[in-house]
């Protein structure tokens, strides 16, 4: 079964709607999708939490895959888990041991755990997917950590906190790869020099139109 995930970096715009597969969403999508379009959307972050409480933000047209915090918020704020009970496709809790990574505690897992790794371990481990196709990780390639929820979820994207979040990120993305090998993942960029080593199971296509 093909999964596609569609991140908020930059070049997200290089996935086309109505590619076949299921697509996964992180947080708001950076396109206008339908609901029929997205099979959920997925979120890990408090300030999400935060603003969907608040109203700032509507995500109330998609079903949600939910992770460790935001899982969290919801026992703590009971009138809004009811409120939106019926968007909750599922809690997604898992967070695997290499997101730990080496002189960090263990509570900095689910930090490092980004909401693009948790839907990409959701399509692996949930939907058993047997090849997932990546758009706008742009993180994975280049030192730029903008996404579209900075239009309207303030973010540190100071260059001291880009290359802590890439660094980070990166050894995560290499040992989930490595844990995969009979998926087939395919990331779509603007070049295909991807800055971490990947395996025989991963393709990175340079879409240059």
């Amino acid at each position: 079964m093909r999964v596609n995930v569609l991140g908020n970096g930059d070049y997200a715009s290089l996935y086309k709607r109505y590619t076949a597969g299921k697509l996964l969403v992180c947080n708001m999508p950076p396109m206008e999708l339908t609901r029929e379009e997205v099979y959920a959307s997925c979120m890990v972050d408090f300030k999400m939490m935060a603003a969907l409480q608040e109203g700032s933000v509507n995500l109330g047209m998609y079903d949600w895959i939910l992770g460790n915090r935001p899982r969290r918020w919801m026992e703590k704020n009971p009138t809004f888990y009811l409120k939106y009970s019926q968007n909750i496709k599922g809690f997604w809790t898992h967070l695997p041991p290499y997101a730990q990574l080496p002189g960090h505690k263990k509570e900095q897992a689910a930090t490092n755990y980004s909401c693009g790794h948790m839907a990409v371990d959701y399509a692996c481990r949930s939907m058993r997917a047997t090849e997932v196709h990546l758009y706008g990780f742009d993180s994975m390639f280049d030192l730029n950590l903008r996404s579209y929820t900075d239009l309207f979820l303030e973010s540190d994207r100071s260059n001291l906190n880009t290359h802590r979040l890439a660094t980070n990120w990166r050894p995560i993305w290499s040992n989930f790869f490595k844990e995969f090998p009979d998926v087939d993942f395919t990331i779509y960029h603007r070049h295909d020099k991807i800055k971490f080593p990947v395996g025989k199971n991963v393709n990175v296509i340079a879409v240059t139109e």
